[in-house]
């Protein structure tokens, strides 16, 4: 168990280069299940899910190779369809992304209930459903079995545009016979990215960055090599980290043609951002109050699928709103542990109300004061990272094993920014 000491007040600048986006990263590794020649991915994330996957795909037979530089080649020359490791499984939410390439490329698969964050029940009833469309069996006694002597495309309505249940279903009809269609399907940037990977690998999948993809399945992909783009989720936790601590950081290669709603609601906050080709640049200075709806009604942040804001930057819109000034209200139907953290903000001195497990109004601005406090999961533990940059005095955070998990060498990055943070060992 590890924990970050943190001597807030002190103002960011300098600049980063944020990390490959994980949950791009995590649906390509899976991707490489297809084929039997090898991929090469540049960027990956040097991350603890990252590792678990790699330790999953390890147990079906796959070759990771570790070329330097985050680079790896992966080769799932010969794959079996092994039982795998329930702990490793529950650690992390995307052990459900081996179901799609694997009931594709080798007929089926035992897997264990998959894990994540604890923000709420994650269905995986999508997942199920799409690959049951294509012809899967799945059945479930305490751990889920699908089996397949062969998919076949299908006109597929998704019940919700679940992003694994997006990706899984893409992975497998990349080799079903004939053409799928897929409709309600999400749309965020590492979908788009794990679909023009796997063009690059000889699948044929058209209307990418929409919510209907057609994809035409092939008998086989090929190798083939490609770069992870930029986390915009860590992107934009540095905008936050920048903006509470009233610095000044450029954050390079930010992927910033990605950012066009999220930039829209932190306006709302009086955040802005330059752009200069990919880069961002955070300045000092910031207006830093809530622009109120007509009538000067209390204006509404809600979470949504994408292009809208998404879920996992709630909380660090949260952290930012708590240094504005002005009243706001914040909405995340989809997860009814999200804001479970509210209570560690309040602790240390943010003026929140926690209307229901889906809505509060934060009030600001606050002054924070530091505080022991523990990382519930990896967005709300980057929160209260960014909670203890902005406070007076000296925080404790603990079980950062969870903030590990999305963000690569987060402490490491801040001190070259100039925070005052220092990861210790603890019993």
């Amino acid at each position: 168990m590890e924990k970050f000491i943190i001597e807030g007040g002190v103002p960011l600048k300098g600049e980063i280069t944020p990390a490959g986006n994980k949950n791009a990263a995590l649906p390509m590794l899976a991707a490489c299940l297809l084929t039997e020649e090898a991929v090469i991915l540049h960027n990956v994330p040097q991350i603890r899910d990252v590792v678990d996957m790699r330790r999953m795909l390890d147990s079906l037979g796959v070759e990771l190779e570790d070329l330097g530089g985050r680079s790896w080649r992966v080769t799932a020359k010969q794959v079996r369809p092994a039982d795998l490791d329930p702990d490793l499984s529950r650690r992390i939410r995307a052990s459900i992304l081996l179901a799609g390439p694997m009931t594709a490329r080798a007929g089926g698969l035992k897997l264990p209930p998959p894990g994540g964050d604890v923000i709420g029940r994650r269905r995986v009833d999508t997942h199920i459903w799409a690959l049951r469309q294509m012809g899967a069996e799945v059945s479930y006694d305490r751990a889920f079995e699908f089996k397949a002597s062969g998919l076949k495309g299908a006109d597929i309505l998704l019940d919700e545009a679940s992003v694994t249940g997006t990706e899984n279903a893409i992975m497998a009809a990349a080799l079903a016979k004939g053409t799928t269609i897929l409709r309600n399907a999400a749309s965020e940037p590492h979908v788009q990215e794990l679909c023009q990977m796997l063009n690059g690998l000889g699948a044929k999948i058209e209307g990418i960055g929409s919510n209907t993809l057609q994809i035409n399945g092939v008998e086989r992909l090929h190798g083939g090599e490609f770069t992870i783009g930029p986390d915009y989720l860590e992107v934009i936790s540095f905008v936050g980290a920048a903006i509470v601590t009233r610095g000044e950081v450029r954050i390079r290669q930010a992927g910033a043609h990605y950012l066009g709603m999220i930039r829209i609601v932190f306006n709302r906050l009086g955040v802005d951002w330059q752009v200069d080709g990919d880069d961002i640049v955070v300045p000092a200075e910031q207006r830093l109050e809530v622009e109120p709806d007509l009538g000067n009604a209390i204006p509404e942040i809600k979470t949504n699928i994408w292009p809208a804001f998404p879920t996992d930057l709630m909380s660090i819109a949260i952290a930012v709103a708590t240094q504005a000034r002005g009243s706001i209200l914040f909405h995340d139907w989809m997860y009814p542990s999200r804001m479970f953290f509210i209570d560690k903000l309040v602790s240390m001195g943010a003026q929140i109300v926690l209307c229901d497990p889906h809505r509060c109004i934060v009030t600001g601005p606050s002054k924070l004061s530091g505080e022991k406090v523990e990382s519930p999961d990896i967005r709300a533990g980057m929160t209260l990272v960014l909670a203890a940059l902005a406070a007076k005095g000296k925080s404790t955070i603990r079980n950062v094993g969870q903030i590990d998990r999305g963000y690569e060498d987060v402490d490491g990055k801040l001190r070259a920014l100039g925070a005052r943070i220092e990861r210790l060992s603890e019993q």
